[in-house]
């Protein structure tokens, strides 16, 4: 992998400008969500400010990708009521963006992955370059975007996410696995993604990872917010059962 200007990575032009509107704040209740017949969420309730980044954490199962696709809308729940302002997941969808853990990608070069989202959003192609470089893969835009390592097609992943200027980012494990120097550049655009306004919501096991970008932490334990709390008193002073064995090292049945 080449290195990465990371210093460069927090020029201002470098992302387009959020939109803003009445999507925040977000407001959950007695949400459930079943799976074959199985609950997986049962009466969570959850309400998140405007702005900043919130880390969802919890064990294996606990439920949080299906919780971030019911935010996104791409799940309808069993019952309970999602709100993004005073407006149902379905309605606010394409302001929103969301990255998985294993890239999807166009079967086309990497200039245009973010091509294809530019024109599909009325945008100028002169931002793909201003994006790419943010992501520091400019140097590989007529390159195959199949051809990437694992690092490089997620951070592509990502550009192409942002080209959709959204106003709402959901992260669902997207850094799971990637060598330390994608790791990186993805956290530092997530954080200067939140200082333009952008609200991040992100699943993800690190512990380490949550430390650094998030603001507050939701756990999830048995289909429930076991624990809702800004991010240092939630690893400095866990107040539930769960989150303390979870950030210990043991077992969360």
């Amino acid at each position: 992998m080449s290195s990465i200007d990371t210093a460069a990575l927090l020029r201002p032009q470098a992302l387009p400008e959020a939109r803003y509107a009445n999507l925040l704040p977000l407001r959950v209740r007695g949400l459930e969500l079943s799976c074959g017949g199985t609950p997986i969420l049962t009466g969570l309730n959850l309400d998140l400010s405007p702005h900043g980044c919130t880390a969802i954490m919890g064990p294996n199962g606990a439920g949080k990708s299906l919780l971030l696709k019911v935010l996104h809308g791409l799940l309808t729940p069993t019952a309970g009521e999602v709100c993004w302002g005073s407006q149902p997941p379905a309605a606010v969808t394409a302001r929103q963006a969301l990255v998985f853990q294993k890239p999807v990608l166009l079967r086309r070069s990497v200039a245009a992955n973010i091509d294809f989202v530019l024109k599909a959003r009325g945008k100028p192609r002169q931002a793909r370059d201003a994006l790419l470089d943010r992501v520091g893969l400019l140097h590989k835009a007529r390159a195959p975007a199949r051809r990437l390592s694992g690092g490089e097609a997620q951070r592509l992943a990502l550009a192409r996410a942002l080209a959709t200027d959204p106003e709402v980012l959901f992260l669902d494990e997207a850094t799971a696995s990637l060598d330390p120097s994608s790791v990186q550049v993805i956290e530092t655009i997530v954080q200067d993604a939140c200082a333009r306004g952008i609200r991040v919501i992100c699943v993800t096991h690190d512990s380490g990872q949550a430390r650094r970008i998030a603001d507050d932490v939701v756990f999830l334990h048995g289909g429930r917010v076991a624990e809702h709390s800004p991010a240092d008193r939630f690893f400095s002073a866990p107040q539930s059962p769960a989150a303390r064995a979870y950030l210990d090292g043991r077992l969360v049945l």
